[in-house]
């Protein structure tokens, strides 16, 4: 059978070790989602703290996904020369350090610095959460417990949002407490990861073969430990200085392709200006205040729901299902949405397609995308890898929240989603022709299937 994998046969694991070492380090996604959304409610504030002209109002957002592209890169070179842990305690000490700096910020520069170096934290955990994961996981619940990043990051903006709201009517200066109050998850995860064992596979790589076999034989058993070593021992390179070249070389170009297109459709695919700009939809619809708030807490439902619903399906049907799913799915309800908005439809009909738009994309390539992110990169280079196509995902989605203010007062509110309709039309054809299935397979095996020789 193509997905058969001899290393998991007939194997015991320790279950609740991997998913207890999953959610640590998915503590991450949670802070990815904090970051996300605690901006939206504290705008309102800060454009009257700061006196926010409309070019500082998008400056100040976007900082954050500039931020997220330097903390990819600084990422990348941490995880590949001093281990997946030390990236992760890292971005756990960064993200304490801007929440409360951006709660005392006593100005504008100081407090666009912070947010900035929030997106550093960002960025780091973006990259390393799903990485560390796919590298502890065996090979039939990897794409689960990759996933629960996603699903920690949807709680992440969940919650945050419910906070924000409750948090309202508390004064001007209460966006000083939405943001501070970021410490607290930031401090449990980094007690958290403090005692997270290093990557097996990382050590393999760096000749540290007897912590690495503590660890697997803890995953699995004794048998699990030797067979996994000896299949990443096979896969391993001659030792070479880890850089970009090698990154871009010939050999992997097809797994960084496939890596780079994915996470840049991820973006482009439309859904971050439903995430970000709900209130825009609904008030070219006619929705008032309350409506738009009450579509912000329904997608943010939604959203969770159907995220719980792919960590079921992803192992079970697979990457490449989900994925064609969504994207040819998201198609067709971005036609009907572009319609509908141009009519001045009834938001509450809008709204039905919205939330369909979001559970497409929870089940789909919201969660799947980082779990092939994290599986087609070769042992050698999978870090500098990883952080390429992260860094590609950030820089697409600051271009798309950007641009579609720009596109709508040119277009109206409905035109972008013509747009967007087109991109997913192409990220199916490119999923269908492109993107192998990995389910079932360990990191090993799709080395072979992703890289060229």
């Amino acid at each position: 059978m193509e997905n058969a994998n001899p290393i998991n046969s007939m194997i015991t694991f320790n279950k609740g070790y991997i998913l207890r070492i999953s959610f640590i380090s998915a503590l991450g996604g949670y802070l990815f989602g904090f970051d996300f959304a605690v901006i939206s409610g504290a705008l309102p504030f800060l454009k009257t703290a700061f006196h926010l002209s409309s070019w500082w109002e998008g400056f100040l957002t976007g900082s954050l996904a500039l931020g997220c592209i330097a903390g990819c890169l600084i990422a990348g070179r941490i995880a590949d020369r001093y281990g997946r842990k030390p990236g992760l305690v890292a971005a756990a000490a960064t993200f304490a350090v801007s929440s409360l700096g951006m709660a005392f910020s006593p100005h504008l520069s100081e407090f666009i610095l912070m947010r900035f170096t929030a997106g550093i934290g960002v960025g780091m955990a973006s990259m390393l959460s799903p990485l560390y994961i796919a590298e502890v996981s065996p090979a039939n619940v990897r794409g689960r417990n990759v996933a629960i990043n996603q699903l920690t990051i949807v709680l992440g903006i969940l919650i945050t949002n419910l906070i924000n709201y409750m948090l309202g009517n508390r004064g001007p200066d209460v966006w000083r407490l939405m943001f501070g109050l970021g410490v607290i998850p930031s401090l449990l995860f980094l007690a958290g990861v403090l005692f997270l064992p290093e990557s097996p596979r990382w050590q393999l790589m760096n000749g540290q073969r007897d912590k690495a076999m503590r660890t697997l034989a803890r995953i699995g058993s004794g048998r699990f430990a030797e067979d996994t070593s000896a299949e990443i021992q096979k896969s391993t390179h001659q030792k070479e200085k880890v850089s970009y070249a090698a990154v871009f070389a010939k050999g992997v170009m097809p797994a960084i392709i496939v890596g780079i297109t994915l996470a840049v459709f991820q973006q482009f695919c439309g859904i971050n200006v439903v995430f970000n700009y709900t209130s825009t939809i609904f008030k070219a619809v006619g929705a008032n205040l309350d409506q738009q708030l009450f579509e912000t807490v329904a997608i943010g439902f939604v959203n969770l729901l159907f995220t719980l619903l792919a960590m079921r399906l992803v192992d079970k049907l697979g990457r490449r299902p989900l994925m064609l799913t969504g994207s040819i799915g998201l198609a067709i309800v971005y036609l009907a949405l572009a319609f509908l908005l141009k009519g001045k439809a009834d938001a509450a009909l809008i709204s039905v397609f919205v939330l369909i738009a979001i559970a497409l994309y929870a089940t789909s390539l919201a969660p799947v995308t980082w779990v092939v992110i994290s599986e087609i990169f070769p042992n050698h280079i999978r870090g500098l890898a990883s952080s390429v196509a992260v860094v590609s995902l950030w820089l697409a989605y600051f271009i798309l929240v950007f641009t579609f203010p720009v596109l709508a007062e040119h277009l109206g509110a409905y035109g972008p989603f013509y747009l967007y309709s087109a991109i997913c039309f192409l990220g199916f054809l490119f999923v269908k022709i492109k993107v192998r299935e990995t389910k079932g397979k360990t990191l090993e095996q799709l080395e072979q299937n992703f890289v060229g020789h």
